[in-house]
């Protein structure tokens, strides 16, 4: 069928989830569905979502790619859209994506990412990884950055494309412990051009307060580098923590 669902891979969410919630509830027009895949929380995150009615589906496996695709298997419309559990959207979310994609030439897209917190906006992140969509590509593919439009988008751009697409060039490697979107879309500009809409999503800044500025910066610009020559994506989730609030 048309319309859109919202796939949320969680893992002890639980201090984030209801604000995420409340803002997908206020989108006009609404998701078809939104669906929560679990990897196992300790914490209320699952109760939240019963709480809230959302549709939970547990994964045997707590990893953000092997998650997306127990979501996407599930989710019953043609567009998909990928959402961390800490990110917040605008309320017309669902009208942008459908108007993105009813452009045959374009396959997926994403937001430009703001990342804040309780105390500070993350201004200098977020310029990075907005330059990051575009000079990534330029350095390490070049070919398909010219020639097929390709933009390197990550998760907390909430990524989005149509579920034909999704699975015909495979979907998230599952077995990708990091880095699955960015290798989501090498193969889904094979099917048409990535996408950066020119509208604001907001992603918390935990990992960066935990971190610090400087290391942050420092290991963000480390892993892209590493991966962009080819260095293994497990290998590289050894560098970065899983950090949650």
């Amino acid at each position: 069928m048309a319309g859109l669902s919202i796939i949320i891979p969680t893992l002890n969410e639980a201090n984030c989830l209801p604000y995420i919630l409340r803002c997908l509830s206020a989108l006009e027009p609404p998701a078809v569905e939104i669906i929560i895949v679990d990897g196992g929380s300790q914490d209320q995150t699952r109760l939240i979502a019963d709480n809230y009615g959302i549709t939970t589906i547990s994964s045997p496996i707590a990893r953000r790619s092997f998650q997306m695709n127990l979501g996407a298997k599930a989710a019953t419309t043609e567009l998909l859209c990928f959402l961390h559990a800490d990110t917040l959207v605008p309320n017309d979310l669902v009208t942008l994506i459908e108007m993105t994609l009813a452009e045959p030439q374009i396959a997926g897209g994403g937001f430009i990412c703001l990342m804040s917190g309780q105390k500070t906006t993350r201004w200098d992140i977020s310029l990075h990884n907005y330059l990051k969509t575009y000079y990534a590509p330029l350095i390490f593919r070049p070919h398909l950055f010219f020639f097929k439009g390709l933009r390197l988008l990550f998760g907390d751009q909430v990524m989005f494309c149509r579920q034909t697409d999704f699975w015909d060039c495979g979907g998230f490697d599952s077995d990708l412990p990091i880095m699955e979107d960015a290798d989501l879309c090498l193969k889904l500009v094979n099917k048409g051009r990535i996408c950066l809409i020119n509208r604001v999503v907001q992603s918390s800044d935990r990992r960066v307060a935990a971190l610090g500025t400087l290391k942050a910066h420092g290991l963000y610009l480390w892993l892209g580098f590493l991966w962009g020559l080819g260095v293994s994506a497990t290998y590289l989730k050894g560098f970065y923590p899983d950090i949650r609030t």
